[in-house]
């Protein structure tokens, strides 16, 4: 083939740097967002917080006033009482590096760490000591024993000549710490472990410990029939297995870990004349500005600095972008907000159905702009405080030629199992047809995916004594 020359035009998108940071920061979290602005002010030294200069040229003469008084006492100080802090003042010396100030703070210790100082406080021979060391290992996340005991054995040196009966006792040492049933290798042998550390007067023990130990199938499948058959006090056999479900099941899970997720609410909504209106927080929005002292010098000095010139950029468009992404959010909340008035003064019952397209088409975006608006970004309320998201949700025809959200018909299924017959519980075609009596037509099917996605039980499961 011979070389040849063809002219194509094509069109391509081109992400600016401008344009990619803005939709990073639209992406992040308002606590991210702060730590993000936090770097930006760590890097950059054209960008300044507004409220630092205006509290840093608002207080300059009283600061200078009061390290000037403060020299005068250390003068003072210095004169009457010569030489260095005593230890027994709670102070330190200046300049001692074995000063750690992290050493004050709290550190949540792991579930191995928490059962290894137990071990510590108690009297064992070395070899117990190392076994229950060894079980301590072999825990899961929920402090269940998983592997065999013979499967141990097999792993250990055969000249230490140990045993099943020798790992068994060491276990029995494990399974008496805490949490109550730690250690334990399935669920009723953990729950008969925490009914043992349980006060020999508590009502309903004894019998909870037989059902756990020899009759836990029957308690799994709710088969309360045979249940009976086995204890003939029914009073009884409800005090047990109320008893039972206040135990833990996962006796370990979580331990030590700190899960605490903060939530700064980037909207809050006020009623305003008759009519709920959304508010931008504006203590979550970031005062920045461009530091006019260095723009100033790089206006100045007309060949400028081409790494300064970028920070500058850099600076400029952080600035704009944060200010758009908070008006992007209040945009996109007003939007919602009006949509669902009825939700603000009547609750779940009253949402209405709501999709991405409906608010892109009323604000001007792309339906991924809006899915980015509303991903944890939250709105603040007299009802509570709700991801954006939440406000969205597929529709459902009524009887009447209506709409009703996804969400309404979940409020209206978790009403009327709260309210039925403990004994005699409604099946999810009940469900379905006490939902019809008011006008919403879902079918069995639904409901049976609604109630699992709420994570409440089938009707077989729900019925008590």
């Amino acid at each position: 083939m011979k070389p040849s020359l063809q002219l194509k035009v094509s069109q391509q998108l081109t992400l600016t740097p401008q344009l990619q940071q803005s939709i990073k920061l639209l992406q992040l979290s308002t606590p991210e967002l702060q730590m993000e602005v936090e770097r930006f002010l760590l890097e950059n030294p054209l960008l300044e917080r507004t409220d630092d200069v205006a509290v840093g040229k608002e207080e300059a003469p009283a600061t200078e006033q009061a390290a000037a008084e403060t020299d005068s006492r250390s003068d003072d100080a210095s004169a009457e009482s010569p030489g260095d802090w005593s230890s027994s003042s709670g102070s330190r010396r200046d300049g001692d590096d074995d000063y750690d100030p992290m050493a004050n703070v709290p550190v949540v210790a792991t579930l191995r760490e928490h059962l290894i100082a137990q071990l510590g406080e108690i009297a064992l021979s070395h070899q117990d000591s190392a076994l229950v060391r060894l079980l301590i290992e072999e825990l899961d996340d929920d402090g269940y024993l998983t592997v065999e005991l013979a499967e141990l054995v097999g792993e250990l040196p055969e000249e230490l000549e140990l045993g099943v009966d020798e790992l068994s006792i060491a276990l029995r040492f494990l399974q008496q710490f805490d949490p109550p049933g730690v250690g334990a290798r399935n669920l009723p042998e953990s729950l008969a472990l925490q009914l043992e550390r349980l006060p020999g007067e508590v009502p309903g023990r004894t019998l909870a410990s037989r059902l756990v130990k020899e009759h836990f199938e029957l308690l799994g499948n709710r088969d309360l029939a045979k249940l009976r058959k086995v204890c003939n006090d029914e009073a009884a056999l409800r005090e047990a297995r109320q008893l039972i479900a206040r135990l833990n099941p996962r006796p370990a899970a979580g331990f030590g870990e700190d899960d605490t997720h903060y939530v700064i609410p980037d909207i809050s909504v006020r009623k305003r004349a008759g009519r709920w209106v959304a508010e931008l927080n504006q203590a979550a929005v970031p005062r920045l500005q461009v530091s006019q002292l260095y723009a100033g010098m790089l206006a100045q000095n007309r060949q400028g600095n081409g790494e300064l010139s970028n920070r500058l950029q850099e600076a400029r468009w952080l600035v704009k972008n944060i200010q758009q992404r908070f008006d992007t959010i209040l945009k996109v909340s007003e939007a919602i907000v009006q949509r669902q008035q009825t939700f603000f003064e009547e609750g779940e019952v009253a949402m209405r159905p709501l999709i991405l397209r409906d608010i892109a088409e009323e604000v001007g975006l792309h339906e991924s702009t809006v899915s980015r608006v509303t991903t944890q970004k939250y709105l603040l309320c007299p009802r509570g405080l709700f991801e954006l998201k939440y406000f969205f949700g597929s529709a459902l025809e009524t009887d009447s030629g209506g709409e009703c959200s996804a969400t309404a018909i979940k409020a209206h299924l978790k009403r009327l199992i709260d309210s039925e017959n403990p004994s005699r519980p409604l099946s999810d075609n009940a469900l379905a047809d006490e939902l019809a009596k008011q006008g919403i037509q879902v079918a069995r099917r639904t409901v049976a995916k609604y109630r699992e996605a709420m994570q409440i039980p089938p009707a077989s499961q729900r019925k008590a004594l």
